[in-house]
């Protein structure tokens, strides 16, 4: 999954609270520029995998600094204030730390020097072994130093202006975000020098074999706007068509939010299926690229970021607003665009994925700071897309972008909170917001509304229809859309539900014969259980799911266990194929045969048709008796079913997927019910 880069595992997460608590000090302070300043200059060498680096760091804080380097490097040299501050501590496991006492002047220079060695780049990992490794990687198809690495000497607690001069060796090509200052090829080497003069969460650095393609464009104001490709040459002939590509969505995001923040903007190639975003660029897999339906949504997901998160930074403390504006301002915008039709599905999708989310899981939005698993981006992401919906269908389009363009005006460059969204949105609308925001943002879970009664009479020359709408205590406020399908056709009606329990009488002129509940599904709640068919994802997020292996050895079995380890989020809790299945969610993973038997043997669903002698894997779900989900994958072979271990996990929205060999040839997903009464 596609979205900006954030910080993984034990080094990560360690950096994550640095992120966290620095956009806390500067919200505090109302500050708009960095107390830290980072001059890096660093030279690296991909194939012997060697890292030498010098940083000067200027410090304006008054009180003490922690410094902190990744534990696997050699500090050379370390001064403060021209003083050499000693070999540091390892108090912080994977990083070396260095605690200066506060100072009386008013600003602190820190030198240092380190070096060492980085680890081999491993092309072979998925996406999600790419998280979470989280190491500085280098090798001779690309080095990837990731601000979560510790590649780079930093201050605790502060965001950041910095340089950075890189140096490689001549064929290479590398950049961090910023503005390209210069760069040259001389004496076999590569030089360039790169500047960010903005307040940054922090540095990563990219290189490789690349050919690079540029152009310029006009940005709103007039202003040149570099776009570049760094691309691996197998993909070099795609780089004209993703140039086109960013200055379409460069220019859909000025006229919609307001001007372009940065000088450039660059689209950069990974020998790993990575998919990163970070202040002027995006870091993309060389195969992702490849795939045709990027340039047309992930890729505009990345641009907008340069607006929501590296253009207006999350107060992370008090929840992460931007995953959820830039999928609903990108993901989402596109679907808007291709039609109705299309809208509606991604609403659908995102209503099974929270259907599918033990309530174990969930979590407030208040509470969604970074995507580390696939509960997580249901909320953050999916929730909070949702939330901004029915927030323009509240306030009005033009009142919503009015207020999210002056919130980009008056947050530009500082750290913003969903409370400083809110109150932009407020100004524009005129509306007092503070229900709304806090229904959604501090409850988990979601209203499960139902139409409790529906009838109707007449009513002088037409019809009077009355419709009792209930929901669990405590009570949501809501405004539910219920159609009245009559003789004449249908009519939208928006009531306002406040109560657990609350009756509403209609006016409609035709003789009713239906009435339907939020027909459009453009009201984020859970879904009853007739209306979310069950999809791959149930099993796949669902802590208590139960997995049953039904190879007993040989290569099926060891692909078996791969595939149950890869489309878990946790490690897998296997029981016997003879067990009985508790009243949990289950998978069970076999060859044909084998997997039908056991369905047999357990009174359960038979292999439905639509799957049935296609392709050389399935995997389908269905509802059991006790109403648990069970999903089957089911191949003809050991290496049929070894193939499905990285395509598989992708597949989690679908209530079924059919594969020839790693290929998928056909999917989808179970009819979806609208909850309707009938009006007798």
């Amino acid at each position: 999954m596609i979205g900006v880069y954030r910080r993984l595992s034990a080094v990560a997460d360690f950096y994550c609270r640095l992120s966290i608590s620095a956009v806390v000090l500067l919200h505090a302070a109302g500050a708009g520029a960095a107390a830290v300043e980072y001059d890096i200059t660093v030279r690296i060498d991909p194939v012997a995998r060697s890292i030498e680096g010098r940083s000067v760091i200027t410090a304006s804080a008054r009180g003490p600094l922690t410094l902190a380097l990744a534990r696997r490097f050699e500090v050379t040299r370390v001064l403060a204030d021209g003083t050499p501050l000693g070999a540091g501590s390892a108090e912080a496991g994977a990083l070396r730390t260095w605690r200066l006492a506060g100072g009386r002047g008013a600003s602190r220079r820190i030198e240092i020097d380190w070096r060492g060695t980085l680890a081999p780049l491993e092309a072979s990992l998925d996406h999600r072994q790419v998280l979470l490794a989280g190491d500085p990687v280098s090798g001779a198809e690309g080095t990837f130093l990731p601000d979560s690495s510790g590649w780079y000497p930093r201050v605790s607690g502060a965001l950041a202006r910095y340089r950075v001069a890189l140096e490689l060796p001549q064929g290479s090509r590398g950049l961090v975000a910023g503005r390209l200052v210069e760069e040259s090829e001389s004496e076999g080497r590569y030089r360039a020098r790169f500047e960010f003069p903005f307040p940054a969460e922090g540095i990563d650095l990219m290189a490789g074999p690349y050919r690079v393609e540029s152009r310029t464009m006009r940005g709103a104001g007039g202003r040149p706007i570099a776009l570049r490709t760094y691309f691996h040459p197998q993909v070099a002939e795609l780089a004209s068509a993703y140039l086109d590509s960013v200055a379409g969505y460069i220019e859909l995001y000025e006229s919609w939010i307001g001007e372009y923040p940065f000088t450039e903007f660059s689209v950069v190639s990974s020998p790993t299926p990575t998919g990163f975003g970070m202040p002027t660029l995006t870091y993309l897999g060389v195969e992702v690229l490849r795939l045709p339906f990027i340039r047309a949504t992930s890729l505009g997901h990345e641009v907008l970021h340069n607006w929501w998160g590296n253009g207006v930074y999350p107060d992370y403390a008090r929840g992460n607003w931007s995953e959820g504006l830039t999928t609903f301002m990108a993901d989402y915008a596109y679907q808007e665009r291709e039609g109705a039709d299309a809208a509606r599905e991604m609403r659908l999708a995102w209503l099974r994925d929270f259907a599918a989310l033990p309530p174990a899981q969930d979590a407030p939005l208040a509470a969604f700071t970074s995507r580390t698993h696939g509960a997580s981006q249901i909320v953050g992401y999916n929730k909070a897309a949702m939330v901004f919906l029915m927030l323009r269908d509240l306030i009005g389009r033009e009142a919503f972008d009015r207020g999210i363009r002056e919130f980009w005006r008056e947050q530009r460059f500082r750290v913003a909170s969903w409370a400083d969204l809110r109150r932009a949105l407020e100004v524009a609308s005129g509306q007092n917001l503070r229900v709304f925001f806090e229904q959604w943002l501090k409850r988990t879970g979601a209203p499960s509304v139902r139409i409790a009664e529906a009838a109707h009479a007449r009513s002088g020359a037409g019809f009077r229809v009355t419709v009792t709408l209930a929901q669990p205590e405590p009570a949501y406020r809501l405004r539910v859309p219920i159609a009245v399908r009559t003789e004449a056709g249908e009519e939208i009606r928006e009531l306002d539900l406040e109560r657990g329990r609350q009756r509403f009488t209609l006016e409609v002129r035709s003789r009713p014969l239906e009435v339907a509940l939020d027909p459009k599904l453009r009201l984020f709640r859970r879904l009853a259980p007739d209306e979310a068919p069950p999809i791959l994802r149930e099993v796949m997020v669902d802590r208590t799911t139960v997995t049953v292996l039904l190879p007993q050895e040989g290569e099926a079995r060891a692909a078996a266990k791969a595939l149950a380890a890869r489309l878990h989020d946790h490690t897998p809790k296997t029981v016997s194929s003879s067990d009985r299945l508790p009243a949990a969610p289950a998978l069970v993973i076999g060859l044909h045969d084998d997997v039908d038997a056991w369905l047999e043997r357990h009174g359960l669903p038979a292999r439905p048709g639509a799957v049935r002698g296609k392709g050389s894997a399935q995997a389908w779900t269905a509802s059991r008796p006790d109403g648990a989900t069970i999903a089957a994958v089911s191949a003809r072979d050991g290496a049929s079913l070894a193939a499905l271990v990285r395509p598989l996990p992708h597949y989690g929205r679908q209530s079924y997927v059919i594969f020839e060999g790693a290929k998928a040839i056909e999917r989808g997903t179970w009819p979806a019910r609208v909850q309707a009464v009938k009006l007798d």
